[in-house]
């Protein structure tokens, strides 16, 4: 087998269509588009989802879902991913912390807290929100949090 002998398989590829190309040719004059009419003109044609003046099907069916523009600046970490960062007691964990090991994403401007999994490691947390069960857990493994 050589480059130039390659060609696609049969029935791969189809003739194109050759409009205005006389009357014997069977697409000549109107050129399959008909006579009159919206479809027959150059530009011609309904507006995407257009049905006629019938109510669009876009329309028909009802609205629903919703995407919180905060959800993009908003973020939350988890007790147990945040007791792996606790290196030393004295150094406090914040937001500038958590973007660093890259827990969160590079736009968010607050974080959350929350108590899920277990943790052992006593934190310091400067500058973020913590959930009432976070809170309990990170003082009762002997951290504080500071606002």
């Amino acid at each position: 087998m050589r480059l130039n002998t390659l060609k696609p398989g049969p029935g791969a590829k189809h003739t194109r269509k050759r409009l205005g190309r006389g009357v014997g040719s069977g697409a000549g004059k109107t050129c399959g588009r008909g006579h009159k009419g919206q479809r027959s003109r150059a530009g011609g044609g309904a507006a995407r989802g257009f049905e006629g003046g019938q109510m669009p099907l876009q329309r028909r069916l009802p609205k629903y879902g919703f995407h919180s523009q905060k959800a993009k600046t908003r973020g939350e970490v988890r007790l147990d991913v945040l007791a792996r960062l606790a290196t030393s007691a004295d150094s406090p964990i914040d937001l500038a912390t958590i973007k660093a090991h890259k827990l969160v994403d590079q736009r968010v401007l607050r974080v959350k807290v929350i108590a899920s999994g277990a943790l052992d490691a006593s934190l310091v947390l400067r500058g973020l929100a913590v959930t009432r069960g976070a809170r309990a857990a990170i003082e009762a493994a002997g951290g504080r949090v500071e606002d």
